[in-house]
């Protein structure tokens, strides 16, 4: 329930005019907590228990975007690089037009110092419920927009495990998709994925530091048998297959990322069979 509106309205409206005034700020502050109760309570993005499909999308999109703004902020006011890393995000969601300038918005809504960061997340949470593979696409959104410049601070880190806990996750998992990230982007630093993608294969041989990270991408360990590097692709690509994310609420401006990560995925996979000469 918002009450704050309400709460700092009386006590200015009290020191400035007096009884008349506690009742005037009252008035006026229980107007603004309900309209920050439409935008983050019941009503944020669609979030409604009688919501369509298109609303909850819709949501989705806008309250990732929101707290990527508000991730950024967590080393302190947000940096030219922030923004550069925001904006190459939703190049590679290919967003365009009004898409963008909805991620855009919701990006800045995030970076405000009033943003309800904990209401925003239970609600995805509920409007999420029964869809796990959903709120882990929603936590591993947040941990590429982190990474996406190679760094994580602590700061960030600190507050990726308030979003994971808020989610559902636990600290061990959160660790492990750290981990994922960190080699995924050192894996598409290392240009296998966009070799991979362009020439439908591989065209040299991998370093031991390559292979290593192929291995972390798909959460499994150098010592894996081919057994068990068959089982760990198949539940990641059954995790992130678009598909099956779209039929869960996946929002279609978000369906690139979905896609890109099963080719990361792909190639990795690949690039694993190869080496260990595993079929």
């Amino acid at each position: 329930m918002q009450v704050w509106g309400k709460i700092l309205g009386a006590f200015f409206g009290f020191l400035l005019g007096g009884p008349f005034g506690l009742l005037l700020g009252l008035f006026l502050g229980h107007k603004f907590d309900k309209v920050r109760s439409n935008i983050y309570g019941g009503g944020f993005g669609g979030f409604t228990s009688g919501g369509n499909q298109a609303d909850r999308q819709a949501a989705f999109f806008h309250a990732a975007f929101a707290v990527m703004g508000h991730v950024a902020k967590a080393k302190g006011r947000v940096t030219a690089e922030e923004i550069r890393v925001a904006s190459a995000i939703m190049d590679r969601m290919g967003l365009q037009g009004e898409s963008r300038r909805q991620a855009q918005d919701a990006f800045r809504e995030g970076k405000e110092e009033d943003f309800p960061l904990e209401d925003v997340l239970v609600r995805v949470r509920q409007a999420s419920a029964g869809r796990s593979d959903l709120l882990q696409f929603f936590l591993e959104v947040q941990i590429q927009a982190a990474f996406a410049d190679g760094t994580l601070h602590p700061s960030e880190r600190q507050l990726l495990h308030v979003i994971a806990r808020m989610l559902g996750f636990s600290e061990r998992q959160l660790e492990q998709r750290l981990q994922m990230q960190e080699a995924a982007f050192r894996f598409q630093q290392g240009g296998f994925h966009q070799q991979y993608q362009q020439q439908g294969g591989f065209r040299q041989a991998p370093t031991r530091d390559q292979l290593a990270d192929a291995y972390k991408v798909l959460g499994v360990s150098a010592e894996a048998t081919a057994q068990e590097l068959k089982r760990a692709y198949r539940k990641q690509m059954n995790e992130h297959h678009p598909d099956k994310l779209a039929a869960k609420g996946l929002p279609p401006e978000m369906m690139e990322l979905a896609k890109q990560k099963t080719q990361e995925l792909q190639a990795a996979y690949d690039l694993i069979r190869k080496e260990k000469g595993f079929k």
